[in-house]
Order: structure tokens, then sequence, then C-alpha cells
């Protein structure tokens, strides 16, 4: 079967190409834009993906080698009022479908069982560390993770598995099609209104994941967020649990992750919690998740007010207030749904550059808010210690010149072609 997945260098798709094409699928696809992801699977031997998304490249594509299944992202209808991709699919009666439908024919066909991490945020910290634990206790694993990782692909198929390890991202409510062995909700804080009008409807999405998972490892605080019953197929986690001292991991986000992580496996494994820590605390982090970069430079993917707290919290535990902020939103949209919760976010900041938002899947409807703009909503605090500025040689000698104070430079980016991450790590690599 040849399917061609249509935005093929996103955080979700990307990771599906390479487990379908280990799963002994002919794969091809496309994307908007060339970036660092596209040149990792190409790496992988995904040579088949072209740049652009036009009627006509997909029709040269199913001329060679006929198409037998579409795979697209949301972002592919929700840019585009008629995707050419999807008109030649339809015009030539070629299937077509989010990635959930995709992964639930493999899981089917090869009869896995899912672990399954939902959450606002940490989702992929979490995944990633749960793929570390099946490694570390030599135990054969499929899946799929929003990062890459040292340890392994962004996304495997390992024909002697059992279990998939997936992220399960709530936008456009992708994880409610799935229906896994063992769930865990890494957290829950309102996001996404674009699909979520409300804060109920976000929560209820929660729950109905919860009423369709077999087990559920979820922390005490989202259980009486989401008011879910105390059911057998309910294992609730206090925050505040003594194992956690067990934990050396820098960052109290990645003790929590650890923790619910380790929980979930003893679930399957009955492996003892203390053992399965163990071999946690060696985890080595990922791509984008407090990854330096070059000497006290950071890279994180944190663009909801917990996770900006949580990466800053793990700034702060390593060098105290020494901390200096380079902030790009993920979304215009966003910024709008979260301005107030803006306001004293980096009040303890030692220093903060605010970047042009990177935009995607945006309300047209909303004003562009500017880095100037976006100063002037923080608080009086904030505002003293804000410099709005561009991804251009003069951020770049401003960070230049933190690092060699001795200073920890936490730079909250987005990714993709045009990021902050990438223009970080094509400017202050190649130093190197």
């Amino acid at each position: 079967m040849h399917i061609y997945f249509s935005g093929i260098g996103g955080t979700g798709l990307g990771p599906l190409s390479l487990i379908a094409k280990q799963a002994g699928f002919q794969v091809s696809g496309s994307d908007k834009q060339d970036s660092q992801y596209i040149h990792y699977l190409q790496k992988q031997g995904i040579g088949n993906i072209h740049i652009g998304q036009t009627y006509d490249d997909i029709a040269a594509v199913h001329a060679k080698e006929p198409i037998d299944w579409l795979v697209y992202t949301t972002a592919v209808t929700s840019e585009q009022l008629n995707p050419p991709e999807l008109k030649f699919c339809k015009e030539n009666s070629i299937r077509t479908s989010k990635r959930d439908e995709l992964l639930n024919h493999i899981l089917h066909e090869k009869s896995l069982k899912l672990i399954a991490i939902a959450g606002t945020h940490g989702k992929t910290t979490t995944t990633a560390m749960a793929i570390w634990l099946f490694k570390q206790l030599n135990l054969p694993v499929s899946y799929s993770v929003g990062a890459k990782l040292p340890f392994g692909d962004m996304g495997i198929y390992d024909s002697a598995s059992e279990y998939f390890i997936y992220e399960a991202d709530e936008y456009a409510r992708n994880f409610l099609a799935f229906h896994p062995q063992v769930s865990m909700i890494t957290g829950v804080d309102w996001d996404h209104p674009d699909v979520y009008k409300t804060q109920s409807e976000y929560e209820d999405a929660f729950r109905t994941f919860v009423q369709q998972s077999a087990l559920t490892v979820a922390w005490n605080t989202d259980i009486q967020r989401l008011q879910l019953p105390v059911e057998p197929n309910l294992l609730p986690l206090d925050e505040n649990d003594t194992m956690l001292s067990k934990v050396t991991l820098t960052g109290k986000v990645n003790r929590h992750n650890a923790l619910q992580v380790a929980s979930a496996i003893h679930s399957i494994t009955q492996i003892p919690l203390g053992e399965l820590l163990g071999h946690l605390n060696k985890f080595p982090g990922i791509s984008r998740r407090f990854e330096q970069i070059v000497p006290g430079l950071y890279t994180d993917y944190a663009h909801t007010p917990p996770k900006i707290q949580g990466a800053l919290q793990t700034a702060q535990e390593v060098a105290g207030k020494k901390v200096v902020v380079v902030y790009e939103g993920l979304h215009n949209t966003r910024q709008h749904f979260i301005k107030e919760h803006l306001r004293h976010l980096f009040d303890e900041a030692e220093k903060l550059y605010i970047v042009p938002s990177y935009l995607a899947r945006e309300d047209p409807n909303l004003s562009l808010l500017s880095p100037e703009d976006l100063r002037a909503m923080l608080s009086d605090k904030a505002q003293a210690i804000a410099t709005p500025s561009r991804l251009d040689e003069k951020l770049h000698q401003n960070i230049q010149h933190h690092l060699e104070a001795g200073e920890l430079v936490l730079c909250l980016t987005a990714g993709g072609g045009g990021s902050l991450d990438e223009w970080l790590r094509q400017t202050f690599t190649i130093e190197q």
C-alpha cells in the first residue's frame, strides 16, 4: 500500500511516516516548507518528499506509483479552503484521512496494545520517558513521539513489540479516536480555544478519553478538576508522593513525569517502582525540552503558561536568578487567549526579549500582536526588563553577551522553518 503524507514535516505525521515505512508500507509525502525535520526523514530513508503542496506535484507522484491513501494534518485543511492535494484525491477516488485512522489501522493489523500519553503539557517528555524505560528494560516497543530522541528515532515499528507508546494530542480531538490499554494524563489546563470554545468542552474531552481507556494514571489535581469517579480503571497519583524524593532529575516537572511513567509501567510489568525510577534517573532528555544548544543556551518548546512556568522553574534550579528569557509565542491566536496569564509570567527573569510569534492555524479575525504589543500587556516589573526584538544580528549579540556573562539563556521556542529554535541552531552551532 502506498501512503502519501500531506504535511510530512510535522511532529505528528513525521514519526507516523517512519512507522508506516517500517511496517511495510510505501511512503511519500509533501510539506509547505523545508525544515530540519524534512532532512531528518530523508536521512531515515523517506526520499520521496517534495516541498510545495500543489495539484501537479501529487499528480506526478501518483502517475509513477498510484497512491492508495493520503494522510493529512489539521493545518492543511485549516490553512486552505480547498487544498489541492485533497482535491486531487477526491477526483481520483483516493482514500483520505487524518493520522488517527491510519494509526488505528496499524494497531489493529499488528495486534498492538496502546499506551497513550495525553495532557495539556508534558506529553512529549513523558512519552519519551516511557520509551526510554522500555528500552532500559530490554522490552521491544513500537512508538511515536513528537520530538527527536538521542536514543532512537521519532517513530519506530518493532515487529516483536506487544505495546505501542503514543503521544496522544488533544488538538482536533485526535486522542478520542483511540481506546488505550493504559493512558496517562500529564495535566489538564484549558488550551486550543479554536477547537474547544469553553473550558467545560475541553475537560469533557478528557473525561471521554478516560472512559475509553482500560486504565488511566492521573494526578489527584486533575482527577478533582475533571470530577472523575473513583473506579478500578483509575490509578490516582499524589503530587506530594514520597517516592518523588527518589527521582534525581532536574526540574520539578521532570520528576513528576518520571513518577507517572514508573507508576504506569509498574501496572503492566509489576517491576518494583524503585527499580523503574532508577532507570528513569538516567533519562537523557529530548530535543527542544530544556535542550542545551551550546553551553548556557537552552531551547524549550514551552508555549502555555503552565509549560512556561515549568521551564522557568527548571532553569532557575540550574542557574538561580541568572535566567534570561527569549520568548517566541506559538500562534498569534494563543497569545490572545493567554494574554492575561502572560502578565506576571516573566516577573522573575533577569532580562526578557520578545520576538514575533510563530504563525500557524491562525484566526484571521484577530489582530496580529507584535512584540511591542505583547510587552505592553506585561506587568510594570516585566516591562522594565523586556525588549521587543527580531531574529537578527542584534539579538545574536545580546544572547552572546549574556552567555559570556555566565547567565543562562532560556529560549521559549516554536518549531519548524523560520522559528526561533531553527534560528538558534543555525546561528550558534555554526560558531562551534
